[in-house]
């Protein structure tokens, strides 16, 4: 990127020299990230590259061990989630982050109650406006046929759309998803990421995801970062990183993917 490029780009979130080490582990080594406004990106890499770290590190569950993190240009370092989340910056969890004795309607209203600084958590409003706002949540991700339903009667991959949606009650700028179809059955893959990137179209929001499946990286992102051993060894479109020597070599195993999936 020229200097012409780069100081016309309008980043939301920028990560500079980003390091995190558990004992003699590094996961996060000079980690260094711009992602512009309304971009798709994807993170790639194997078990233990630092890809989870750096999203952790994001939206306030671990601390840096030095560096920076920016959102909108301001220093949001070591913030708490809490006050991470209401800048503008949610998250979904590879294991959905839902109250298992509450249904489906009810975890959205919970929800809603945390994104409203002045509502308790603990105290989720009931009025009739709350509920016909939880109500068209999940009608914009397609399971309000579940919204009487606890969790242990949902399917995975309605857990899963339900803790996006969740995480998006607040109208966030930037939403990162952690391995949004791990856990989910291989033919049900496409059909929910199509309704997450319907659900979010025009919306604005810049959108991070984890992801193992090239498969699933090359059809919906338009730039990918690959970890590897807390560094990102590549950072590009789709087609060229999946050709990069580095990720065939520690990511991939060989493998390529063509953008547009199959």
């Amino acid at each position: 990127m020229t200097t012409a490029e780069s100081s016309t780009t309008d980043f939301v979130l920028q990560a500079k020299n980003l390091n995190k080490a558990f004992g003699a582990v590094i996961a996060a080594n000079e980690v260094n990230v711009a992602v512009p406004r309304g971009a798709v990106w994807s993170l790639i890499g194997s078990n233990g590259a630092g890809k989870t770290t750096f999203v952790n590190m994001v939206t306030g569950y671990l601390r840096p061990d030095s560096g920076t993190i920016l959102f909108n240009d301001k220093d949001i370092t070591g913030l708490e989630p809490r006050k991470i989340t209401r800048l503008g910056i949610s998250r979904s969890f590879q294991i959905p982050q839902l109250c298992a004795e509450l249904t489906a309607l009810e975890n959205m209203l919970v929800s809603l109650s945390s994104a409203n600084e002045q509502a308790s958590f603990f105290r989720p409003a009931h009025s009739a406006e709350s509920v016909a706002n939880a109500t068209d949540m999940l009608e914009r991700f397609r399971i309000v046929d579940y919204r009487d339903r606890t969790m242990a009667e949902l399917p995975a991959g309605v857990r899963k759309l339900l803790d996006i949606a969740m995480a998006i009650t607040g109208e966030p700028q930037v939403l990162l998803l952690d391995e949004p179809t791990s856990g989910v059955a291989a033919e049900e893959k496409y059909p929910l990421m199509d309704l997450v990137m319907e659900a979010l179209d025009g919306s604005n929001v810049t959108v991070m995801f984890v992801e193992h499946d090239m498969d699933i990286v090359a059809r919906y992102s338009q730039r990918v970062l690959a970890f590897y051993d807390g560094q990102i060894i590549a950072n590009d479109t789709p087609d060229n990183v999946m050709q990069d020597d580095s990720v065939r070599r520690y990511v991939t195993g060989g493998a390529v993917a063509t953008a547009g999936g199959v």
